[in-house]
C-alpha cells in the first residue's frame, strides 16, 4: 500500500534561504519531534512556567461569565436594579438579562479586534500589560453602578480588555513549548476560564446572604485581585519568538529561545530552533502573501478559517448556552434560589476536574476524537433534560434529574468540547494569520453569544417564553448540527508541527486523511514538490 507524501512547493532559491538554514531547521524539528512528555516537562520548565502564568488572564473572563448571569437569580441585585414587578417580586427582564450579558460580548468584539492588530504590531507581553491596565481601570464602573445603563457601560469597558485575553493567551501558550506539550498548555486556557467560573460561583454563594449592596458589589470588587499580580509576572516575561520573528526581530527571537530553553542546550539548538521558526515563516509568507485579514477568507486559509468559526462556535452550541445561565435554568426546573447556587458550584468544579480528565485523553486520542465525543456525550444530556421538561407538574425528583443531568453534561463539555477546543485553534491557522484567524473565530463565537444571550434568557423566563428545561431540545437540534460538520470537516492535528500543518492544508489533503499522511516539510533541500497519491486510505480511518 502506497503511502501519500505532502511537500513543499518551494525550492530554498525561492525561499531565499540558504541550504544550511534548512539543515539546522530540519535538526530542530527532528529534535522536538523525538521529546516526550516527560523530558519536555523536565528541559523546558521555564517555558511551560511562562506559558501557564500568563494563561491567567482568562480566569477573570471566566470570572464575569457566572458573575453577571448569577446576578440575574440574586434577590439582592434584582431588588437593586429589578425593572419588572414591585417591592420582594422586583426581577431582572428577559430584554435588560439580555442586554447585560451582551454588552460583555460587544466589548470582547471590540478587543478582539484591537488585539489582532496590537499583538501583531507591539507583541504579546506589551498589549496584554496594556489590557491589565485598562481592566484595572474598567472594574470601577460596575463596582460604583447605580442603574442598568451603567453596568452595560461597565460591561462593555471590561469585555475589551477579555477580548484580547482570549486570543493571546491561546496563541502564546501555543507558541513557546514544544509541540508534544503544546494541547496541554492550550486546554489550560480553558481550564484557567473554568477556574475563573468556579472561583465566582463561590463568591457568589458567599454573598448569597449578605443583605445590602455588597452581595453583588464584592463581587466586582475581587476582580482587582488579578490584574496587578499579572502585570508584573508579565513585565517580566519573555516574548513569544514566534512573534518576533514573524515581526523581523531575530535577535530578540533568539534571546526569547534562550530565555525559554534549558542549560543542556547548546548554542547551536538555540540557533536551529530559530532556524525552524524562520524557514517556516518564509513558507508561510511564500504560501499566503500578505497577512492581512482578507487573506484569512483566501484559498486554503479560508478552510483554517472556517475550522476555528465553527469549533468556537460549537462552544456555545453544543448546549454550553444553558450552563451559562445555571442558576435561572435551575430555578426555572424548580430549584429555590440557594440551591441553585449550591448546584453551580458542582457544575464549576466539573470545570476544573474534566479538564484534568482531558489530559490523559489526549494524550491517547486524537483531538477529533475527543472533541466529537463530548458533542455526542452532551447531545444525549440535552435531549433527555429537554424530555424532563416536557413532563407537567414535576416531582421533586424531576428537578433532582434535571440537576445531575447537568453536572453530567458539563463533564462531557470539559473532558472534551471545551478544552480541546484551545488546541485546534491554535493550531489549524498558519503562523503568519494565527492571531487573525483565531480572532476571527473568537468574533463568530461572540456573535453567536450576543444570539444566545438574547433567545436563552426569554427561553427560560417566566415572564417570556417560558420553555424551562424545555430548552434543552433547542441546544440538542444545534449540538447535532456541529457535530455533523465535524464528522465531515474536523482535521486530526494531533502530534503535527506547525509546518506540518501548514503543508497538509497547502496541498488540500482532506479533513479524513489529516493523521495517515506523510509529510516531509524539508523537500527544499532537494527542490522535491512532488505528492504521492496514498490509496485506500479511507479504509483505516478511524472516528477521528
Amino acid at each position: 500500500m502506497k503511502e501519500e507524501v505532502v511537500t513543499t512547493h518551494f525550492s530554498a532559491d525561492e525561499l531565499h534561504e540558504d541550504v544550511d538554514l534548512i539543515r539546522r531547521a530540519q535538526q530542530a524539528d527532528e529534535a522536538d519531534r523525538k521529546l516526550t512528555i516527560k523530558q519536555a516537562l523536565r528541559k523546558y520548565p521555564k517555558a511551560i512556567a511562562w506559558s501557564l502564568f500568563l494563561s491567567l488572564a482568562l480566569v477573570m473572563d471566566g470570572y464575569d461569565v457566572v458573575v453577571i448571569n448569577s446576578f440575574f437569580g440574586q434577590s439582592q441585585f434584582s431588588q437593586r436594579f429589578g425593572d419588572v414587578g414591585e417591592g420582594a417580586d422586583k426581577k431582572i427582564s428577559a430584554k435588560w438579562q439580555s442586554g447585560l450579558s451582551n454588552s460583555s460580548v460587544v466589548g470582547q468584539i471590540l478587543g478582539l479586534c484591537a488585539n489582532a492588530y496590537t499583538q501583531d504590531r507591539f507583541g504579546n507581553r506589551h498589549t496584554m500589560m496594556f489590557f491589565l491596565v485598562w481592566m484595572s481601570c474598567a472594574i470601577f464602573v460596575p463596582f460604583f453602578a447605580t442603574s442598568l445603563p451603567m453596568l452595560a457601560a461597565g460591561e462593555v469597558l471590561c469585555g475589551i480588555a477579555w477580548g484580547t485575553f482570549q486570543t493571546l493567551t491561546t496563541a502564546y501558550a501555543s507558541e513557546v513549548v514544544p509541540t508534544v506539550v503544546r494541547p496541554y498548555v492550550t486546554a489550560y486556557v480553558c481550564m484557567c476560564w473554568g477556574l475563573g467560573i468556579t472561583v465566582s460561583s463561590a463568591v457568589i454563594r458567599g454573598v448569597a446572604n449578605i443583605q445590602s449592596d455588597w452581595a453583588w458589589r464584592l463581587p466586582f470588587a475581587i476582580q482587582w485581585v488579578w490584574p496587578i499580580p499579572l502585570f508584573l509576572g508579565v513585565y517580566f516575561a519573555p516574548e513569544s519568538p514566534w512573534n518576533q520573528v514573524r515581526r523581523g526581530k531575530l535577535d530578540d527571537a533568539l534571546k526569547s529561545i534562550r530565555r525559554l530553553g534549558s542549560k543542556e542546550e547548546s548554542e547551536d539548538d538555540f540557533q536551529g530552533k530559530l532556524a525552524y521558526m524562520v524557514h517556516t515563516t518564509n513558507v508561510e509568507r511564500a504560501e499566503t502573501g500578505g497577512a492581512s485579514f482578507l487573506e484569512c477568507f483566501k484559498g486554503t486559509n479560508w478552510r483554517r478559517t472556517e475550522i476555528n468559526i465553527v469549533i468556537w462556535s460549537a462552544q456555545i452550541l453544543s448546549g454550553n448556552a444553558i450552563l451559562g445561565y445555571s442558576v435561572v435554568f435551575l430555578e426555572a426546573a424548580g430549584f429555590s434560589e440557594v440551591q441553585a447556587f449550591d448546584i453551580n458550584i458542582s457544575l464549576s468544579v466539573c470545570y476544573l476536574v474534566g479538564g484534568v480528565v482531558s489530559w490523559f485523553l489526549m494524550a491517547r486520542l486524537g483531538r477529533a476524537t475527543i472533541y466529537m465525543a463530548g458533542l455526542a456525550g452532551m447531545l444525549m444530556c440535552l435531549f433527555v433534560i429537554g424530555g424532563l421538561g416536557c413532563i407537567s407538574n414535576p416531582s421533586n425528583g424531576v428537578s433532582i434529574a434535571i440537576g445531575v443531568l447537568m453536572i453530567i453534561q458539563t463533564l462531557w463539555n470539559m473532558c472534551g468540547v471545551g478544552p480541546v477546543c484551545y488546541p485546534i485553534v491554535a493550531e489549524t491557522p498558519s503562523g503568519r494569520l494565527r492571531y487573525k484567524t483565531i480572532v476571527i473565530g473568537r468574533i463568530a463565537y461572540n456573535v453567536v453569544g450576543i444570539i444566545s444571550n438574547t433567545i436563552t434568557p426569554r427561553m427560560l423566563s417566566a415572564t417570556s417564553w417560558n420553555w424551562g428545561a424545555k430548552a434543552g431540545f433547542f441546544y440538542a437540534g444545534t449540538n447535532l448540527l456541529c457535530l455533523t460538520w465535524c464528522w465531515f470537516r474536523l482535521p486530526e492535528t494531533k502530534d503535527r508541527t506547525f509546518g506540518e500543518i501548514d503543508l497538509l492544508f497547502e496541498n488540500h489533503v482532506p479533513a479524513r486523511k489529516f493523521k495517515y499522511t506523510k509529510v516531509d516539510q524539508f523537500s527544499a533541500l532537494n527542490n522535491d514538490a512532488v505528492i504521492h497519491e496514498k490509496k485506500d486510505i479511507e479504509e483505516h480511518a478511524e472516528f477521528a
